[in-house]
C-alpha cells in the first residue's frame, strides 16, 4: 500500500509542523498509520516536507503497552522501511508492512482517532484538555 497520496500531501501543506501545537484532544489526525498483524498505531496530526523529499511528520504512537504511548517524530521513510516478519517452521519471511487507514473519518480529532483505534486515552491528555478548556469558558470576550 502507498502510505503517502496527493490528498495527505495536501494534508501536510495544510497542517505542517507545530500548526496544531497546544490543541491536544482537539488537535486533527491528518493520517494514521498502522501494523495490520499486531501492535503499531501512529496517529499523524502534522507534517513536512524536507528537501530530500521524505517528510518528518509529528504525532501520538503506541507501540505495544499502552504505558509506553507518547506523542513524537518519524518520517515517512521510515514507516516505509518497517517489514513486518513471521516464522514458518523456523524460517523467517516478510509477511506485510505499515499501512494507512482508509477508513479514517474526515476532521477526526486526536481523541476520536483514539478511541476508534482502541487506544486509551491518557488521563494526563485527559487532564490538560479540561484545563484548557476551563481558560476558554472564563475567558471574556468583548465585542
Amino acid at each position: 500500500m502507498k502510505l503517502l497520496t496527493k490528498e495527505l500531501e495536501k494534508k501536510f501543506e495544510k497542517y505542517p509542523l507545530y500548526s496544531q501545537d497546544g490543541k491536544g484532544l482537539d488537535a486533527e489526525v491528518i493520517a494514521k498509520f498502522y501494523n495490520p498483524y499486531g501492535h503499531g498505531t501512529w496517529l499523524i496530526t502534522e507534517g513536512d516536507k524536507q528537501e530530500d523529499g521524505d517528510y518528518l511528520m509529528f504525532g501520538y504512537v503506541q507501540l505495544s503497552n499502552p504505558h509506553d504511548a507518547e506523542f513524537g517524530y518519524v518520517t515517512l521513510k521510515q514507516l516505509e522501511s518497517i517489514e513486518i516478519k513471521a516464522k514458518l517452521n523456523g524460517i523467517p519471511f516478510t509477511i506485510g508492512s505499515i499501512e494507512r487507514d482508509i477508513h479514517l473519518p474526515e476532521h477526526c480529532n486526536l481523541k476520536q482517532a483514539m478511541e476508534l483505534s482502541d487506544i486509551e486515552v491518557p488521563q494526563f491528555l485527559i487532564d490538560m484538555q479540561e484545563e484548557t478548556d476551563e481558560v476558554y469558558e472564563n475567558e471574556e470576550i468583548e465585542i
